[in-house]
């Protein structure tokens, strides 16, 4: 089964870029959608952003319309969320996911079946 391990967190100050990586382990791999999730303490894992299979469809959540950029690299298994204007509202866990359904739209967590292990991003004020 295909693995997914996020990379590129860390601790940024307000304003600052950050650029999450996810790379997909494994013999064969392939999706209909991947996408980038967070979760802070004490809340709800919420949709950040998506991207279709062919990298034509790209979504996301309102909060990071304008700062954040979702990319994919099919040919290495590779998915990227580029993160700009950081706010400590960003602050959360981010995870990868794959395995996307066209039963349900990129945005919802539930038409994922792989999930990475998750990374942290931590941005101070």
């Amino acid at each position: 089964q295909v693995q997914l391990v996020e990379s590129g967190g860390g601790l940024v100050q307000a304003g600052d870029s950050l650029r999450l990586t996810c790379a997909a382990s494994g013999r064969t791999f392939s999706s209909a959608a991947m996408g980038w999730f967070r979760q802070a303490p004490g809340k709800q894992r919420e949709f950040v952003a998506a991207i279709n299979w062919s990298g034509g469809g790209r979504y996301y959540a309102d909060s990071v319309k304008g700062r954040f950029t979702i990319s994919r690299d099919n040919t290495e298994n590779t998915m990227y969320l580029q993160m700009k204007s950081l706010k400590p509202e960003d602050t959360a866990v981010y995870y990868c996911a794959a395995g996307g359904s066209y039963s349900y739209t990129p945005k919802e967590d539930l038409g994922y079946s792989i999930w990475g292990q998750g990374t942290q991003v931590t941005v101070s004020s």
